[in-house]
């Protein structure tokens, strides 16, 4: 078990790969504080995670506010008695449509939830981080800043700006012994992209076979890379086996960045 004993907060707790990575966190031995603006997801994984033995709390709050990611991490404390890993996965996506296109206040949201709310959480666990010795952050970023693709703009810059803000922290907190890396994600195959591959399918009048085959012409590795397993790579992330990683951009898309 790579998170045993560890008390890692995860949030953006939804139906795909939030909910995978805290299930998997649990079989991994942590304990674990999901953080989700709704609970309907999280009560589900909570009775997931405690049938197969594993220990968690569930956490409503909006990470885009300071004083919801306070108590958030003062909960976790008070539950677990410390901090040592938080996956920021909460995100806000604009309307997939040109980014011109896209109103301001679409983009600033995806703003204030994917980096301020990033910073916020950070503040937050800090003191519990540097109280134990160290810790590990894990931003969840995206492939799409270096692949444009029409209708992911928005969210992409708010993306690299995290990546960004992913090397400061790194940089800024070693010296506490706290590790921050960011996981470049590309095409998570679960619920919502199947979604998505059946609505492109039906208005470009092709079938979603073949619309998923021309996506997976485009990944090295021959297939979408599953939600869940994408997941395991952040987990690594704060397990002690990435001890000596800080300040990295870890591609997890299957290759895909490769492709042109």
């Amino acid at each position: 078990m790579i998170l045993k004993g560890k008390t890692v907060i995860i949030t953006g707790i939804g139906p795909g790969m939030g909910r995978k990575m805290a299930a998997e966190a649990a079989k991994e031995g942590a304990n674990v504080v999901m953080v989700s603006r709704s609970d309907y997801v999280m009560k589900d994984v909570v009775t997931e995670i405690e049938a197969a033995g594993g220990t968690c709390i569930a956490i409503q709050a909006d990470v885009s506010k300071p004083e919801d990611c306070q108590r958030v991490a003062a909960e976790a404390v008070a539950k677990f008695g410390r901090i040592d890993g938080l996956v920021n996965s909460a995100y806000y996506h604009p309307p997939m449509i040109p980014i011109l296109e896209n109103d301001s206040e679409d983009i600033r949201q995806a703003y204030e939830v994917i980096v301020i709310g990033a910073l916020n959480m950070v503040r937050a666990v800090l003191p519990s981080m540097k109280d134990a010795g160290g810790g590990s952050i894990v931003n969840i970023g995206t492939m799409a800043g270096r692949k444009p693709m029409t209708g992911e703009g928005g969210y992409a810059a708010a993306k690299m700006a995290l990546a960004a803000v992913t090397r400061q922290l790194a940089h800024e907190l070693g010296q506490y012994n706290i590790r921050v890396n960011i996981t470049l994600m590309g095409w998570l195959m679960g619920q919502a992209v199947d979604f998505y591959y059946q609505w492109k399918a039906t208005s470009t009048g092709r079938t979603k076979e073949e619309v998923v085959a021309e996506a997976i012409s485009h990944v090295p590795l021959g297939r979408i890379p599953p939600d869940g397993d994408c997941g395991k790579a952040a987990l690594m992330l704060l397990s002690d086996y990435a001890s000596e990683i800080t300040g990295a951009s870890i591609d997890v898309n299957g290759g895909e960045y490769m492709s042109a």
